[in-house]
């Protein structure tokens, strides 16, 4: 036992203190077990006697409960006393709760106490102060098991009935059972077996020639727009994005300092006639075989005069693939990257669409140049993607439950799709004109007697009839950034309605709302 000039006194009385206050915040929450007094000691260097009292302690304020052969656990009510009783000269003086809240409540009042001073801003480098100005550091919507009572035209998250839950934990379970003897890093690219399967799987479905050492496994797509800027852009270099677009990929541009041009797009995707204007690009971002968010297909002749444009200038083409899968009304387009000639084209994919983004799990097909700058920046990255999923994902690929997965899930969403198309035309006829519908997983409605400027009252009608709708508005850049090539012409409301989300009840319902919402602003 601790004597008072032990040092162990000083830590026992330190682990009462980090457990009654993380009692308090809730970290441990009422009914949750602590660690043995054998594992705490352990754990802290102190002898399990010395662990005991500070159990003890607790227990005999009322904060924990303790009973032989069974862990102590937080007492309920717990959280809510320690924080009504008036913090005490230290954790080893604390009362216990009854006699606490009694002298709390005898006390004189103290008399106002200043706010604290807020912290000082910290200092960043330019890339930090770039991203703090973009206000990305909400937390994302903490998914639910219970179903949502707002019916959510979101666009990225799937259902989760959708995922094929036996098919992939069969296939997680084998690569567990297959642990190898050394368990150490490995290939930056990714699992040798998950490339050679993408790469098989490319060139089936897309028709995609490449080597599997060109073939880099990324944790989702996002990382690899990120490794994109990283490694071609330096600050103040002009980057070719689509207009409206994906924002999320020029906020990655934006944050290694890049100046965005936005070129225009219509019912064909990217407006290559504009590219004219833009001299000096050292990239160019585009959604080819489904343009986010307005769904056009880049038709041959525009995606010809890309790359022209890109090899007369030497700049790098990103082609984005997110969705491709999903072809309800077109046939697939050759990609860039089977068109390219000139080794410029960075082709990106996802499983975020088919399986789920969740899995974090998309991939980079690299010019033969680019393959050892992104395996070194990889390696400081994060080394590589976690092993046991790549190989479950592998394994789907090569015995054929990914096609199979696949081909249902398109009948899936074709149905959705199909729903939601006769839903809006059926119920707001004239007022409603749809585009995008051909492909993908979500499509926009445009409202020709609204103005955008109406879009934000649309929104907040729509929610006030149970339905939660995303205008396209967001998707446009400024007003102020830069613009190549003609100006868009002054535009209506819209918005982007995802239906992967959705059942075909939920989304007649849903526009029933919205169509009641339109009617209610109009």
């Amino acid at each position: 036992m601790p004597t008072p000039d032990d040092p162990r006194r000083g830590r026992s009385r330190a682990l009462e203190a980090e457990l009654r206050a993380r009692i308090a915040d809730g970290t441990h929450a009422a009914g949750a077990a602590l660690p043995s007094s054998r594992a705490m000691a352990a754990e802290r260097g102190l002898s399990r006697g010395t662990v005991m009292l500070v159990y003890e302690q607790l227990a005999a304020d009322g904060l924990i409960e303790t009973r032989a052969g069974a862990a102590a656990r937080v007492a309920m009510g717990a959280a809510d006393a320690l924080r009504r009783a008036r913090p005490g000269p230290g954790p080893s003086t604390a009362m216990p709760m009854a006699a606490s809240t009694v002298a709390s409540t005898a006390a004189p009042k103290a008399g106002p106490v200043s706010p604290p001073a807020a912290p000082p801003a910290p200092r960043l480098s330019a890339i930090g102060r770039r991203v703090a100005a973009m206000g990305l550091g909400g937390p994302e919507p903490v998914a639910s098991e219970a179903p949502d009572p707002v019916i959510d035209f979101v666009y990225g998250p799937l259902a989760g009935a959708d995922f094929p839950s036996q098919a992939w934990l069969k296939a997680l379970r084998a690569a567990e059972r297959q642990r190898p003897a050394r368990l150490g890093y490995e290939d930056p690219r990714g699992h040798p077996a998950l490339r050679l399967a993408l790469q098989a799987h490319l060139s089936r479905t897309k028709a995609l020639a490449c080597r599997p050492e060109q073939i880099m496994v990324v944790n989702g797509s996002q990382q690899g727009l990120d490794l994109c800027a990283r490694l071609l852009l330096d600050p103040g270099d002009p980057v070719v994005v689509e207009n409206p677009g994906y924002r999320i990929a020029h906020r990655t541009f934006e944050a290694c300092g890049a100046r965005l041009n936005g070129v225009g797009v219509d019912t064909h995707g990217l407006r290559t006639e504009d590219l004219a204007a833009v001299t000096h690009a050292r990239l160019a971002c585009v959604t080819p075989s489904h343009q986010f968010p307005l769904g056009g297909c880049l038709p041959l002749a525009r995606r010809q005069a890309l790359l022209a444009w890109a090899a007369a200038r030497q700049a790098w083409v990103i082609e984005d693939d997110y969705d491709s899968e999903y072809r309800h009304a077109v046939r697939p387009q050759t990609p860039l990257w089977s068109l390219d000639t000139g080794d410029r084209v960075i082709h990106v994919g996802t499983f975020s669409k088919t399986l789920s983004p969740q899995l974090r799990l998309g991939y980079l097909v690299l010019p033969e140049a680019l393959v050892a700058p992104f395996v070194a920046a990889r390696r400081l990255a994060d080394r590589h993607g976690a092993t046991a999923p790549q190989r479950a994902l592998a394994a789907l690929l090569a015995d054929g439950r990914y096609d199979h997965h696949v081909r249902r899930m398109r009948r899936l969403q074709q149905a959705r799709q199909r729903a939601l198309v006769a839903a809006l035309t059926q119920q707001m006829g004239r007022h409603v004109r749809i585009e995008g519908a051909a492909s993908g997983l979500h499509l926009v409605a445009w409202f020709p007697a609204l103005p955008a400027q109406a879009e934000p009252a649309l929104v907040a009608a729509a929610l006030a009839h149970g339905v939660r709708v995303h205008p396209v508005g967001p998707l446009y850049l400024p007003t102020d950034a830069g613009t190549a090539g003609s100006q868009a012409v002054p535009r209506c409301a819209g918005l982007v309605m995802g239906y992967a989300l959705l059942d075909p009840v939920r989304i007649v319902a849903g526009v029933q709302g919205l169509a009641a919402a339109r009617a209610s602003i109009a």
